[in-house]
C-alpha cells in the first residue's frame, strides 16, 4: 500500500478526489493539521465523502506527530515545484510515502528541510503548479506502475 500524505490541505474538493483515488488505488490517506474545511462539508461529500466508509484515512495534529510514526524516513517522498529530480526518475516501493502540500503554497521550507527526498512533476513554464489532485494521481499511478512491474 501507498501512503499518501496532505500537509495542510485547504479545498474540499480536492481532498475528496484524493480520498476516492486512494480507495480506487487501495493506498492510505494521511492528513495532517490545520485543514481549510471540515472533514463533513458537503463540497467534501460531493467529491467523494461517498466513498469515505472505505478509505483507510488518518489525521495528524501536526507534521511532528506524524513524523514520529514514519518506520523509515528515507522512504518519504516530498513532492515539490523547486525539486530538480522528476517523481519519473524515482524507484517506488510499496509502503512508499507520498508527500503533498497545502494548494496555495505547496509545503513549507520548514516541511521541506526535515526530509531529503524531493521530487517534482515536469511540467510547463507556462503555469506554476498542477491542480493537486491531478498531481497525486500522476504519482500514485507511477508508483502504482512500478510495483506490479516488480511483482
Amino acid at each position: 500500500m501507498l501512503n499518501i500524505v496532505l500537509v495542510e490541505p485547504e479545498i474540499p474538493n480536492n481532498t475528496g478526489n484524493i480520498g476516492r483515488l486512494c480507495v480506487g488505488t487501495e493506498s492510505r490517506l494521511h492528513l495532517i493539521h490545520p485543514f481549510g474545511f471540515v472533514i463533513n462539508d458537503k463540497n467534501l461529500k460531493r467529491s467523494g465523502l461517498d466513498y469515505w466508509v472505505h478509505l483507510d484515512v488518518t489525521e495528524y495534529q501536526n507534521v511532528a506527530e506524524w513524523k514520529a510514526q514514519i518506520p523509515d524516513l528515507s522512504r518519504v517522498f516530498l513532492m515539490s515545484s523547486h525539486a530538480e529530480k522528476s517523481y519519473l526518475e524515482n524507484d517506488f516501493q510499496d509502503g512508499d510515502w507520498l508527500v503533498f502540500g497545502k494548494e496555495s503554497k505547496g509545503l513549507s521550507e520548514a516541511v521541506l528541510n526535515e526530509f531529503p527526498n524531493h521530487l517534482t512533476i515536469p511540467m510547463s513554464p507556462l503555469i506554476r503548479s498542477f491542480n493537486i489532485a491531478n498531481s497525486v494521481a500522476f504519482v500514485i499511478g507511477e508508483a502504482k506502475r512500478q510495483i506490479a512491474n516488480k511483482r
